[in-house]
């Protein structure tokens, strides 16, 4: 959430009616989206509907959206996370709210999964500045296990409006195909059910997963994300902010 700039708005659907939807919410924290005047008015939507506040820190690729790749070294990229979180945890508590987790954005989450050196560093600076924050990744990120034996406390996710592959990651899209949200609700429901779902290639692999993710920039989100509450609410599935 959060990810506009200034003047301008970006997202298929307003903060606010999100809020009524999820649990939790991962705010642009300024460097590919968001600046400080959103970031006040997110924080204070998430005390209101008492909704888990989390940074989302990224590259600083403000162009590109932060889907792009940007050539820095393992000790910029963790400063830069430290950066971010601590902007957005001083507007959690300008609002009398706790940050509840820090989740990397777009292509700096995807190199931090897959960089084991990255990783080991931007856990010890978690552990230093918020050894009680959620760490989000998936199930097979490098910074999930090394989240672990350090203590950690992780959040692995499923992306219910991405598609997987055979490996487990997610596939990358710049422009996404619109999404029916039915559909997009089945495939969350057999993932809590079964554990299971179906890659880009029509195989299956398992999965392991403590929280759903989806995008607000994905057309239709909002209904996605009300399909998605109602057929796991509709199932027993409980939806809750994780437990401290």
């Amino acid at each position: 959430m959060g990810e506009g700039f200034g003047h301008w708005t970006y997202g298929d659907a307003p903060d606010e009616a999100l809020m009524e939807v999820v649990s939790s919410a991962n705010v642009a924290t300024g460097f590919h989206a968001g600046d400080p005047n959103i970031m006040d008015q997110v924080a204070k939507l998430a005390a209101k509907h008492g909704v888990g506040l989390g940074a989302h820190p990224a590259y600083r690729d403000l162009q590109g959206f932060g889907r792009r790749t940007v050539n820095a070294t393992a000790h910029e990229l963790v400063n830069d996370i430290v950066y971010q979180t601590g902007a957005m945890r001083e507007f959690a508590r300008r609002h009398d709210i706790e940050l509840q987790h820090v989740k990397p954005h777009g292509a700096l989450y995807m190199t931090v999964a897959g960089d084991g050196e990255l990783s080991e560093l931007l856990i010890d600076a978690m552990q230093k500045i918020g050894p009680d924050l959620f760490f989000y990744c998936m199930h097979i990120a490098k910074t999930c296990d090394i989240a672990r034996k350090a203590g950690q406390p992780i959040i692995r996710e499923f992306y219910a409006d991405r598609d997987y592959d055979t490996s487990g990651s997610i596939v990358f899209a710049r422009k996404m195909r619109k999404l029916d949200p039915q559909e997009v609700a089945n495939k969350c429901l057999r993932a809590c059910s079964e554990g299971k779902v179906t890659t880009v290639d029509g195989g299956e692999i398992d999965i392991e997963f403590e929280s759903i993710c989806f995008h607000s920039d994905t057309a239709g989100a909002l209904a996605i994300g009300k399909a998605v509450r109602e057929v796991l609410t509709d199932n027993g599935v409980t939806i809750a902010r994780p437990a401290a």
